[in-house]
This record gives C-alpha cells, structure tokens and sequence, in this order.
C-alpha cells in the first residue's frame, strides 16, 4: 500500500489528493508499528505522515498526521514538544471550526488532540492542566452528539470516560480512575483495540489500590477482548510480571496461563 500510495504521489494529476492519500496510509501504517519491537519505525512512519500532510497543504490531514507524532513525542517524555505541537496544529485547523460546511471530522480530532495534550498534562503530574484539557475535549464530545464517532483516533462521548480514567491513573488518583470506569459501558467503546487497552488502563488503577485480583480479573478482561493488544502493551506486560512474583491468593495458575498467552516467560 505505501509503495503504491508514494507511486501515486509521484505521477497522479492530482498531487495533493495523492498526498492525502499517502499520509492516509502512513496513519493506517502508524497502527501497525506501534505493535512492532522497532519503535525508530513509530518515528519514521509519523514523521512521514505529517511531512505528506503538509505537502498536501491540508490541514485536517495534518492534524490527523499529528495525533501519532504528538503520541510519540509524549512517550518519548519530550512533553513540551508534544504540547507544542498538538496546540500548532490545533491552531490551524481552529479558523475552519466556525464554518457550517466544515465536516464534524474536523471538530473530532481537534477534540482528540485536546485530549492528548491533557494525558501530557497527566504524564507530568500536572492534576489541574490534565483534568482542564480533558473538559475542553469533553465539550467537543458533547457538541459533536452520542452517535459521533472520529474513526481514526477514537473520539467519541463513550471515549471521553476511558480517557477519564486513564488521566486518573497517570495521576496516581485509582479513585478517581474507577469512578470514571464504573461510568461507562464499554460495550459502547466501538473500537476493539481501544475497549481492550482500556480495561488495562482499570487494571492499572486497581493495582495502585493494591488490588491485585481485581486487577487480574480486568487483565484477563482485556485479553479476551483484544488479544493482540495486551500483547504489545508495556503496562499490561510489567502488571503481570508483577504479579507472577506475587499471585493473588489461589490465582498463580491463571497468572501463569495468562502469562504465557500473552508471551511472558515464566
């Protein structure tokens, strides 16, 4: 698909359609390398993407572009350029908002970028600039209606309470997380991949609480849910290394089978 897409990039009439095109396959591409042991590829394949974008001179293709590098950047701890980023594009695509032709894909991933911003926020420690930043996507979620949906990165009310408890967990506040998970029903979490890495992100939160086989249990939740997911999730790999060395009480053989579905040595 990328060699056909920078093909067409290359001898299409339309180049800028072409370049849409082609960022659009490095972001679908940004999907697969995540899950890769190679994280220079997240880099290259993100980089490329906003590059494309930016050669199409469109700018909702370059905040699409964008979300993976802000991602990147965020867990890469450069936070302040996270940040920069994700409010440059955000500024761009702002003066587009106000027009009523203006599709609601343009109003999602601006929400989206919000929320990335918060999770820098929440990666920082930072409880006040996190819990702001997730009310500003919240406001666009809301706007945009219960049956909106931003495909590529999620965005959507059903979302906002799995970002919730996320941000709750980043902040050492496992209240706070569980309260936001005991909100939502997950089912509504169209996304498959998204529904399993959040029921990691409610394990996250009862093992700060010390609650190990609750924890356990939405492990186990989450790979039922979305295999491959748990797999390559580094949270989800240490919470069950942990665990390895301290069962829950009667548990150690399912920690160990889980264990090994996931591809942890025991």
């Amino acid at each position: 698909m990328i060699r056909d897409a920078q093909a067409a990039a290359r001898t299409a009439e339309d180049r800028r359609a072409a370049r849409r095109t082609l960022a659009g396959v490095y972001q679908l591409a940004d999907f697969y390398v995540a899950y890769q042991p190679a994280p220079e590829l997240v880099w290259m394949v993100a980089d490329r993407a906003v590059n494309e974008g930016y050669e199409a001179d469109d700018p909702y293709v370059i905040a699409c572009s964008a979300w993976a590098m802000v991602q990147a950047l965020r867990d890469s701890g450069r936070w302040e350029e996270a940040i920069a980023l994700a409010c440059n594009v955000i500024d761009q695509i702002t003066p587009y908002l106000e027009r009523a032709e203006t599709p609601d894909d343009w109003h999602g991933i601006v929400g989206a970028l919000e929320f990335e911003i918060a999770y820098v926020h929440g990666r920082r420690g930072r409880s006040g600039d996190a819990w702001r930043g997730l009310e500003r996507a919240g406001r666009i979620a809301r706007q945009l209606g219960p049956t909106y949906r931003h495909v590529q990165t999620s965005f959507c009310q059903p979302v906002m309470a799995a970002h919730a408890t996320t941000l709750g967990v980043e902040l050492r506040q496992p209240g706070e997380a569980l309260r936001a998970a005991r909100s939502i029903d997950t089912d509504r979490i169209v996304s498959v991949p998204r529904r399993g890495r959040h029921f990691i992100e409610v394990a996250r939160a009862y093992m700060q609480r010390d609650e190990n086989t609750a924890a356990l249990m939405m492990l186990v939740k989450s790979e039922q849910t979305a295999p491959e997911t748990i797999r390559y999730n580094g949270f989800a790999r240490d919470m069950l290394r942990n665990l390895l060395k301290k069962p829950p009480t009667g548990m150690r053989t399912d920690v160990r089978e889980l264990s090994q579905r996931v591809g942890i040595r025991v």
